[in-house]
């Protein structure tokens, strides 16, 4: 499924467990409950430790060239290989990029990115 927006979000804890209760009791109802591509964040200051400029650097070029490996993208971006990999494998256990395995020869890592926009919402 190919996702077409991705919200970040700073989200305070009291509100982030009254939203999922609401999500939770339309559920329990027999509502409908539309899935949604959500990344909260406590404060601002979490969220400029997640965005840096190296890491939206990677998203971009991920996007655009479709690098068949991490190598490939480290090149691209003309960056130390583990670096990349460390920032590659972040952003994946945020769910922001897939890094697919591949059997051509040797094991690959591909990173893919299956969304067009990164939406920040800031409430106040």
């Amino acid at each position: 499924m190919k996702i077409k927006n991705v919200r970040l979000e700073i989200q305070g804890e009291n509100e982030f467990i009254a939203e999922a209760k609401e999500a939770m009791k339309a559920a329990a109802k027999g509502k409908k409950v539309e899935p949604q591509s959500v990344i909260s964040f406590e404060s601002l200051k979490a969220m400029r430790k997640f965005i840096t400029d190296e890491r939206l650097r990677i998203l971009k070029a991920i996007r655009k060239y479709k690098p068949e490996s991490i190598y490939a993208l480290a090149k691209i971006l003309h960056r130390d290989t583990k670096n990349v990999t460390d920032d590659v494998h972040y952003l994946a256990e945020l769910g922001l990029i897939e890094v697919q395995k591949t059997k051509e020869g040797r094991h690959k890592a591909r990173p893919v990115v299956e969304y067009e926009k990164i939406l920040v919402e800031i409430t106040v």
